[in-house]
């Protein structure tokens, strides 16, 4: 009785943690939404998740750590769109590469424009371009059906440009276009790309 009681309270010790560990996460990355990373300090993310300094650096032990925790959960909410299968079509493919764009797009775009200030952020972020273009290859794959390795490495170019996060932010937030309007003006652009391959 003992042993089973002390692992119940290890295991709701393990899960307490864990949960105020996500509870931090997720209050610096609203601060990063707002603010630039060299201006937020760890009291402002303590006070914000309603813990203490002490207890975010006992659990990420720096700042650095706390930005590379942030930067895990963007990747994990990539995965739906990342594991889609390659036989889903082509606006199957795009409706998920909007929606994950709306999830994490803006965020991803500010550590974009902190990227040549901090280094932790470039191997990061490296990542994510080269998991898009792999993506987009396996996605698109009619898109570049007979085409030679240079004319298929253009025409991969053309799709990654189409559904990159950089025409997302300009049509979505610099144009102002709905959710829908995005879509279908980024499956045009995609389908008159793809219409290339098969002149």
């Amino acid at each position: 009785m003992v042993v089973a009681k002390r692992a119940y309270h290890q295991t709701a010790r393990a899960a307490a943690t864990e949960a105020l560990r996500h509870k931090i996460v997720l209050s610096f990355n609203q601060l990063l939404l707002v603010r630039w990373i060299d201006e937020i300090t760890l009291d402002e993310v303590a006070a914000s998740a309603g813990t203490s300094r002490q207890t975010i650096l006992r659990l990420f032990r720096s700042k650095e750590g706390l930005l590379s925790a942030v930067i895990d959960l963007l990747h994990a909410r990539a995965a739906p769109r990342l594991e889609l299968p390659e036989d889903v079509g082509d606006l199957t493919a795009i409706e998920a590469v909007v929606k994950h764009y709306e999830i994490v797009g803006d965020m991803t775009f500010r550590l974009l424009a902190q990227e040549e200030r901090h280094p932790l952020l470039r191997p990061h972020l490296s990542r994510g371009r080269q998991a898009h273009r792999s993506w987009v290859a396996a996605q698109f794959k009619e898109a570049l059906d007979g085409l030679d390795a240079e004319e298929r490495d253009r025409q991969i170019t053309r799709l990654v440009v189409a559904t990159d996060l950089y025409t997302w932010k300009l049509l979505r937030r610099d144009f102002g276009q709905t959710r829908s309007e995005v879509t279908a003006l980024i499956a045009g652009m995609v389908n008159n790309i793809s219409k290339r391959s098969a002149r």
